[in-house]
């Protein structure tokens, strides 16, 4: 068989593994309640949040990344040398570039992958998901590694108390590998919506809007976005993307041992679940913990969730996720 017939073949793609790191200091509502007019109260009922891993000035994400991707590789039994892509998924990389990818890839000597970032919002960790997939599945990668993550705090808004209660960092990351039995992704559906992008943004900082000392002093360096509309897109995209996703896979939602949605906000992880009619014992959230950790939510829930043995070998398990773009996505493994 030729290398061109090779990457012909469609090749089923299976988590081989998952690994995440957070920073170590945490910042409570507590300490919230010193910066902005808000309150533990305030904030626990309206997000579900108690506290935050957040970086100090020394941590960029790449910082965040290392780790958990040499955890991962530890977990699943393979070498730095032997991973042949690593796509990282954030919209906060360590600098425009070189990719964090790159800068990742060095320091775990990953010499043979080649190497780029994806910006998906908080749903950037499934479209590196589905990226890698695509590569393994059509013969150009034998294994990928995945990571998603974020350091939202540094560009948020800490005068702003409807924004600043909400983010903390953290990565995740994940390798793929071909399945070698019932162990896979069985279905995996992605969207977006480029005219609602205006409800989450970063308006200054690019090509459009570069930083100057106007822009600074409006703030427009930090992230905006409009709470209300979020909320009632995230719940309706995020049901519609997870009933295609089940659907796909020929899979009703009883059957789901665990449904894990991006960590934004407890309403809506418990408005989505109800619409599926999910109970909350198939329903994992460590939002609590962490607060909105964008590209990184779902694989640091994921790892978490393995770790208190929530999901067992061959279980159901769906992914779902809903960020800036607006993007969103779906992903149903079994594990």
């Amino acid at each position: 068989m030729t290398t061109g017939e090779k990457r012909l073949l469609v090749r089923e793609v299976r988590f081989a593994s998952i690994g995440s790191c957070v920073p170590p200091k945490i910042l409570t509502n507590a300490d919230l309640e010193k910066m902005v007019d808000t309150s533990d109260e305030w904030i626990l009922t309206r997000t579900g949040i108690s506290e935050r891993h957040i970086a100090d000035e020394t941590i960029a994400a790449s910082d965040l990344c290392i780790p958990a991707a040499r955890l991962a590789l530890e977990r699943a039994g393979v070498k730095a040398e032997e991973l042949d892509a690593l796509i990282v998924a954030t919209v906060t990389p360590d600098m425009d570039f070189p990719s964090t990818s790159c800068i990742v890839q060095a320091a775990i000597g990953a010499k043979r992958a080649f190497c780029f970032d994806v910006s998906a919002g908080c749903s950037g960790f499934l479209y590196a998901v589905q990226v890698g997939r695509s590569l393994i599945a059509s013969g150009t990668a034998e294994t990928v590694l995945v990571i998603g993550v974020e350091v939202l705090t540094k560009i948020t808004d800490w005068t702003d108390r409807n924004t600043c209660v909400l983010f903390g960092d953290a990565a995740g990351a994940a390798v793929l590998r071909p399945a070698d039995g019932e162990h896979r992704i069985l279905a995996l559906r992605l969207g977006a919506d480029g005219t609602s992008g205006s409800l989450i943004d970063l308006p200054a900082g690019g090509s459009r809007e570069p930083i100057t000392h106007e822009g600074i002093d409006k703030k427009r360096q930090f992230i905006r976005m409009k709470g209300n509309e979020v909320f009632r897109l995230g719940v309706r995209t995020m049901e519609e993307v997870a009933r295609a996703t089940l659907e796909e896979a020929g899979i009703t939602s009883d059957q789901l041992a665990l449904f894990i949605s991006h960590q934004a906000n407890m309403r809506i992880i418990d408005a989505t679940a109800k619409r599926l009619g999910l109970p909350d014992e198939k329903v994992f959230c460590n939002l609590r913990k962490y607060g909105n950790t964008s590209a990184a939510s779902v694989p640091l829930a994921l790892d978490e969730a393995l770790a208190e043995g929530r999901i067992k070998d061959g279980d159901l398990v769906l992914l779902v996720v809903f960020g800036a773009g607006l993007t969103w996505g779906g992903c149903l493994l079994r594990w």
